[in-house]
């Protein structure tokens, strides 16, 4: 009876851990006014530091609101989850492991470049990530596809991205386009004041 009873348990232990972390897309109710991230990158071609440099996201106040400045431009933080997301979208919410979708995006760089970029994803884990601004649970979620532009460019692309739900944005992004590898780590987050 005592064996029956202890493998009983087990077993719902052992479920109990299979249950599936779920996380809905943030909504403007769970920002709070200066709440701030601060990321560094770098690019790196053949070993060497090609480009480097810093980017923030800071919580303000915007068209009677929040949204969310980056020192350039404000994006509106939505009021409610999107019901009507796009067929191909960056993030597909709620993310889950082992949830997967095809994210398609066409875009224009700075220099006037236009291109296309078609990947497939795939949310591999939850997992605690240690990065300069601390230890966060993220999900880490991996697109690998195609990147063309309008400068005749066609080549693999994969990027991993890190998002930690606890931050409500990615706290790690790694590209590899073939060429180089760019490097994006959270270095600071502070809360409201």
């Amino acid at each position: 009876m005592r064996k029956v009873t202890i493998a009983k348990l087990l077993l719902v232990f052992i479920c109990a851990s299979c249950t599936t972390t779920k996380t809905s897309e943030p909504i403007v109710k769970d920002y709070q006014f200066g709440e701030k991230w601060t990321w560094k990158w770098e690019r790196k071609v053949e070993g060497e530091v090609k480009a480097e440099g810093e980017d923030i996201q800071e919580v303000v106040k915007y068209n009677g609101t929040l949204g969310l400045w980056n020192g350039l431009d404000t994006l509106e933080i939505p009021i409610a989850a999107n019901k009507n997301p796009s067929s191909m979208p960056f993030r597909n919410w709620p993310l889950h492991v082992g949830k997967k979708w095809k994210y398609e995006s066409q875009w224009e760089n700075n220099e006037g470049t236009t291109g296309k970029t078609s990947q497939d994803v795939e949310i591999v884990s939850f997992e605690e990530l240690n990065v300069e601004a601390g230890k966060f649970k993220a999900y880490k979620i991996e697109y690998k596809g195609i990147v063309t532009n309008s400068r005749g460019f066609k080549g693999e692309m994969t990027d991993i991205w890190w998002y930690a739900p606890e931050l409500k944005t990615y706290i790690k992004h790694v590209n590899d386009d073939g060429f180089g590898l760019y490097t994006n780590e959270l270095t600071n987050y502070s809360k409201a004041e």
